[in-house]
């Protein structure tokens, strides 16, 4: 076949005769800023539960107030539209107060891992250019060795939405995951350009600045991405891209979900683009109630899951695994949430058979970037594909191309997944170089290069491999670090396992695992017994030559193994 017919195969899009009924393959974006729809939702549903606190209610009336309070605080403390406010919080109801009330004066928000340390905080503030920071009192002492010059620093307490009889155990609850953590003394507030939240959502009236969006152009966030090759980059996600991403996800699932009516588990990080885009802007866009959580307890979600008969959960692979082998688990029926998605890492076959079989529920893999607002591929509803992250969702198109050559492949071919939709960001935040390099124009048609090795099948549904840096190459050939992780994993005395290549002049690169084992079988599974059992289950190129044993593999703060670390730790 030729490079044209190779592209048509995609460009027809077999993948949207699996859409659920009345689900049209195209996307007209309705052109409305973040602020204007969070504004006609909260209008729509306001006095409806918007958010669940340890107990705490809140409605999309109060939540509004309480955005509308802070944007005029800020526009007094000198927040202008363009300027940057950065975001160091858990999830709380004073992140969505905050990220709503510095949209509502104009600001974009850059927010920033609780679990960063100075440097990196350091980092994404100069680089975004962040002219003040809300923060969590107990994350302050980072931000103050940071060095960073402020005009303001605005201090938020876990307790201030708590009910009463649960502030102390919040405070302590806290303490016991931020263990060297601890909030700044009192007379801190005496400090120039320090204040508490609740102080300016007392002062100040509801009456935020007037701000004229250009939907296309003004930024939402500036979440950092891509830290595993070089310093992370600041993603530019429009007014646009979120508009899209909304209208994307809400055609997608249909009538299976309903607006107004859905209970979700807000457990992922909000700091992190799943968290943001599709649990804390999806739910608050759709008029859910978001039952919220600060840690991912998988006691308080199993909790919050039964209390609150939540109906839509996402999550991700890490979790779903835990909670597969976890005694409590039962708690839940999980066949009466509708949709059970999970995302942010391949999830293994294992994890999801394993899964159906314990819970008797499916769970429904997707893919998204934040260079995609988080959207962009999932499997249909009633019709998932294990092993498969599904299907391209409306107004979108994906594609496999060879990365050496930009030619797009046959189906069944791997390559580099290439994406584009309204949804895909405008850029880097002053990094026109790698902006250049992640897009590649084509025919005239413009696509994101992921980064991410995949095939599509003949009826249109994407199978990811790796990602293009962690391929290991022996003697010339490919080894994807994943299909051996998931060898390794499917033995039953094994817990995780991280696979890299190591430099070795013979050969190029020889495969690692460093695997960690279930308790009951440790010193008693040994190496040789991992390597036969991979001999057995995969080519002998890519069975691993070295073996080491931890009781740990180092991860992401979403739960991904981060092989970045383990070859770091290894060089």
């Amino acid at each position: 076949m030729t490079q044209d017919d190779n592209k048509a195969l995609y460009e027809a899009r077999p993948w949207t005769k699996w859409y659920a009924e009345g689900v049209l393959p195209d996307v007209e974006v309705e052109k409305k800023s973040v602020v204007d729809t969070f504004n006609e939702n909260t209008e729509r549903w306001k006095d409806k539960t918007a958010v669940v606190f340890y107990g705490r209610k809140m409605s999309y009336r109060e939540l509004r107030d309480q955005a509308d309070r802070f944007a005029a605080a800020l526009h007094d403390l000198g927040i202008r539209k363009g300027d940057r406010v950065a975001l160091l919080l858990l999830n709380s109801p004073q992140f969505i107060i905050a990220y709503m009330g510095a949209l509502k004066a104009g600001a974009t928000i850059t927010a920033i891992s609780p679990v960063y340390v100075s440097p990196e905080i350091k980092y994404q503030l100069e680089d975004s250019g962040a002219r003040m920071i809300v923060c969590q009192d107990i994350l302050y002492d980072n931000v103050g060795k940071s060095g960073v010059k402020l005009d303001a620093v605005i201090l938020s307490s876990i307790t201030e939405y708590l009910p009463p009889l649960k502030k102390f155990l919040g405070s302590s609850v806290l303490r016991a995951v931020y263990q060297k953590m601890a909030a700044p003394p009192v007379d801190i507030y005496e400090k120039e350009g320090v204040y508490r939240f609740q102080d300016l959502i007392k002062k100040y009236p509801p009456n935020p600045p007037k701000i004229e969006f250009n939907i296309n152009e003004d930024l939402v966030t500036l979440p950092y991405t891509g830290g595993t090759t070089g310093k992370p980059k600041g993603a530019m996600i429009t007014h646009y891209n979120f508009a899209a991403a909304r209208q994307l996800a809400s055609r997608f699932w249909g009538e299976i979900v309903q607006e107004g009516k859905e209970v979700v588990v807000a457990y992922l990080p909000f700091y992190h683009i799943y968290g943001q885009a599709v649990v804390m802007l999806g739910g608050l866009n759709e008029g859910y109630t978001l039952v919220l959580l600060t840690t991912p307890n998988p006691d308080d979600i199993l909790d919050v899951i039964e209390r609150h008969k939540a109906t839509v959960f996402y999550s991700v692979p890490a979790l779903y695994e835990y909670l597969r082998e976890y005694e409590k688990t039962n708690r839940v029926n999980w066949k009466h949430i509708k949709v059970l998605i999970s995302g942010a890492d391949a999830l293994l076959e294992d994890t999801a058979r394993g899964w159906e079989k314990r819970t008797g529920a499916r769970i429904h893999e997707g893919w998204g970037m934040t260079e995609t607002t988080s959207v962009g591929i999932v499997n249909p509803y009633g019709r998932a594909k294990i092993g498969s992250f599904g299907v391209p969702m409306p107004g979108t198109v994906a594609a496999i191309l060879d990365a050496a050559s930009d030619r797009f492949l046959p189906i069944g071919e791997i390559g580099e997944l290439v994406f584009r939709g309204p949804n895909v960001i405008k850029g880097y935040w002053r990094q026109p170089e790698h902006t250049k390099e992640v897009f590649v124009e084509i025919d005239g048609e413009t696509w994101l290069r992921t980064g991410d090795l995949a095939r599509m099948d003949e009826e249109g549904y994407f199978y990811f491999y790796d990602r293009k840096k962690d391929m290991i190459k022996y003697k010339g050939l490919q080894v994807f670090a994943r299909e051996v992780e998931e060898v390794i994993t499917s033995h039953p005395q094994v817990k995780e396992a991280g696979v890299i290549g190591v430099p070795d002049p013979e050969v190029g690169e020889r495969v690692k695992a460093i695997v960690v084992l279930e308790s009951e079988a440790r010193r008693r599974v040994s190496e040789e017994e991992i390597t036969k059992y991979c001999a057995g289950k995969l080519a002998s190129y890519m069975v691993p030559k070295i073996i080491e044993f931890r009781g740990e593999v180092p991860k992401t703060d979403i739960g991904k193994v981060s092989r970045r670390e383990l070859r770091e730790e290894d060089l």
